[in-house]
């Protein structure tokens, strides 16, 4: 049976990047209700997926009989409130990155997920693709031995095209950021305190032929400290033009492994281990993967009833950090991070799954 989905927000990452996975999807899933404050998008959309261009708003998609799947695709800020009314109606719900833009709705919207039937997948999605899925696998395996420091980059010039990039909200560690915290955590576990050096180190931009000053970060380096003096470093922002680096490298007592290309569009990956003095070049498994098979992922978990690789915890992490970072970007103090999230478990069975998250939650009731 078809899953129906709902679409919030009918911009460019719908048209172009999800759109492309729903037509990949077709014959398991199809758009029912779209929405966007847009007219001109709004039409398009209904009228590409022939579907009432007339719902009055968000609501009306999400409360629509033939919508199990929400997406929710809008600007930063909508996010978290637009993902909890979502799964309190009862659905599915995917919700681009960040999950929310404040702590208090994260935690509201990851209770939502605990409470409902419906399962939540937040982007990013890069611990899904193979690579990751490698290098993960790699590290837990202790390829490199004990973890010592990592680093990993994704930058850009910045975007012209939305002016709420660069409003309260928005920012270069929300959009882009977001996918380094989220792969290191992965590998490393959850941080324990962070620090970092953000700001606007360009107060002005042309958006969409409009001159606008920019009100949220452009550029950052957060240092993350997992304890044991384990540390990373993130270096993020609308401020690099070009790279020819790794996106993620993770240095251990007994080797090294790289990520190539970016965490979002990875092109393989190389080991290196002291004890064979060689590197290891593993070249990328799959050229096609896409940083939208978070909805591929989220349909296969409905369909088999089963637990999420991803889980609501890692973006809420996630989410502490970015804004743990923000804070000690405006008076230089470092910040404790509270939150915990549950080990990547891959290719799990249903009841494995689940027993997994079941001793994670009991760790955080208990505060371990």
């Amino acid at each position: 049976m078809s899953l129906g989905l709902g679409i919030l927000g009918c911009g460019s990452v719908f048209a172009g990047p999800y759109g492309g996975m729903i037509e990949r999807l077709r014959d398991r899933v199809h758009v029912a209700a779209v929405y966007d404050v847009d007219e001109r998008k709004r039409r398009g959309a209904a009228a590409h997926y022939d579907v009432d261009p007339e719902l009055a708003g968000p609501g009306a998609v999400i409360e629509d009989d033939g919508v199990d799947l929400v997406l929710v695709l809008t600007s930063m800020n909508e996010h978290g409130p637009l993902a909890r009314e979502g799964l309190e109606a009862g659905k599915h719900v995917l919700v681009e990155k960040p999950l929310a833009t404040s702590l208090e709705e994260a935690a509201e919207l990851v209770a939502s997920a605990r409470r409902g039937p419906g399962l939540l997948v937040c982007a990013p999605h890069i611990v899904l693709s193979p690579t990751f899925r490698a290098v993960h696998e790699a590290v837990r395996g202790g390829a490199v031995g004990r973890l010592l420091t990592a680093r990993a980059r994704y930058g850009w010039a910045g975007p012209w095209w939305g002016e709420w990039f660069y409003r309260p909200g928005g920012g270069s560690l929300f959009d882009l950021g977001v996918y380094n915290v989220t792969s290191l955590c992965a590998l490393l576990g959850p941080a324990r305190r962070v620090t970092a050096m953000v700001g606007t180190a360009i107060p002005e931009r042309v958006v969409n032929g409009r001159r606008i000053r920019v009100e949220a970060d452009d550029n950052a380096h957060v240092l993350l400290d997992f304890g044991d003096s384990r540390f990373a470093v993130v270096t993020t922002g609308f401020t690099l033009q070009k790279y020819r680096s790794p996106a993620i490298e993770v240095y251990g007592d007994e080797g090294t492994i790289q990520l190539l290309g970016d965490d979002w569009a990875p092109d393989g990956w190389e080991l290196w281990r002291n004890d064979e003095g060689a590197w290891y070049v593993h070249p990328e498994s799959d050229p096609q993967w896409q940083w939208t098979d978070g909805l591929r992922h989220l349909v296969d978990c409905v369909e088999a009833g089963r637990p999420t690789v991803t889980r609501p915890e890692h973006a809420y992490h996630a989410l502490e950090i970015m804004l743990a970072a923000q804070a000690a970007g405006r008076d230089g103090a470092a910040r404790t991070i509270e939150s915990g999230f549950p080990e990547l478990v891959y290719g799990e069975t249903r009841a494995e799954a689940e027993a997994a998250h079941r001793a994670h939650d009991r760790r955080v009731h208990h505060g371990l």
